[in-house]
């Protein structure tokens, strides 16, 4: 009797810890949200309870003076390829360091580099990167952009892809050599299909890395190329900050990360949990 009651309070232990753990992330996303259906003074008055308006999201979305529309644009096109740039590299890159017969040192120093490469602060290497993107003309271009955020980006995914193609079985590939497969035969028919929950993984997270970067796309875009987080940041301007209007584009940042969860959720809880069970 007492080791069930003792298992019931372990159990309930869990649900509450949970739930703040989840309180803890979703609220103030709710609350974020909230804020985007109210009024400037309603926010300021910290009033519980208000009349949701829809004029902060017009204004974000429909106003003259607005481009997030081209921001949001911006960041779709700057976070699809990055992504596609990341995701080709860091395959090929894992399977060179795991089916070629590179020196087990070499895959650990490249590795470890990626890895240390990973930690370094973007806005540490955001004015290096702007002076190079300047000196041969590709300052406020997407070039720039898609290739620092890649740069940025790509050790995460290499880090990621190294696992799912190390647990590949050697036989399926020795077999299909056997049967006169060439390496891109291999890589397309073999490799891809069994590595694809790892694939929709490390895409939604290298996907959501770009889409939320600011200090990088602060220093290398302008009006014309500037994302998301770029155009929300303009909302705190020299004598007002608008909470209300960067509330609601905030909102509206959300989507394009949740859809991708939604449709991938399956294959990204098989891909992060994939070698964890044998």
């Amino acid at each position: 009797m007492s080791g069930s009651v003792s298992h019931r309070g372990r159990t309930a232990l869990t649900h509450i810890v949970l739930i703040a753990a989840a309180a803890i992330v979703i609220v103030p996303v709710a609350w974020t949200i909230a804020a985007g259906f109210r009024t400037q003074i309603s926010l300021l008055m910290g009033e519980f309870f208000f009349k949701p308006v829809w004029f902060n999201f017009a204004e974000v979305l429909f106003s003259k003076t607005s481009d997030f529309l081209l921001n949001y644009r911006n960041s779709i096109i700057v976070g699809v390829t990055s992504t596609a740039l990341c995701l080709v590299v860091a395959t090929l890159a894992a399977w060179s360091l795991h089916r070629m017969r590179w020196p087990g040192w070499v895959v650990h120093i490249f590795l470890a580099w990626a890895l240390i490469f990973h930690m370094i602060p973007p806005v540490a290497l955001a004015s290096a990167w702007y002076t190079m993107a300047r000196s041969v003309g590709l300052d406020n271009t997407f070039t720039a952009l898609i290739l620092a955020h890649t740069t940025l980006n790509l050790p995460m995914a290499l880090w990621m892809m190294s696992v799912f193609v190390r647990d590949v079985p050697r036989e399926l590939e020795e077999a299909a050599a056997i049967d006169g497969a060439t390496t891109p035969v291999l890589l397309r028919h073999v490799i891809l299909p069994i590595i694809a929950p790892g694939l929709a993984a490390t895409a939604v997270l290298t996907f959501v890395f770009s889409w939320n970067e600011f200090a990088v796309a602060l220093t290398l875009s302008m009006k014309q190329t500037a994302t998301v987080p770029v155009a929300i940041a303009k909302f705190a301007q020299d004598f007002e900050i608008q909470y209300t209007q960067m509330a609601a584009s905030a909102a509206l940042s959300i989507l394009p990360a949740l859809l991708l969860l939604l449709i991938a959720q399956r294959y990204i809880v098989k891909g992060l949990t994939q070698g964890a069970v044998k």
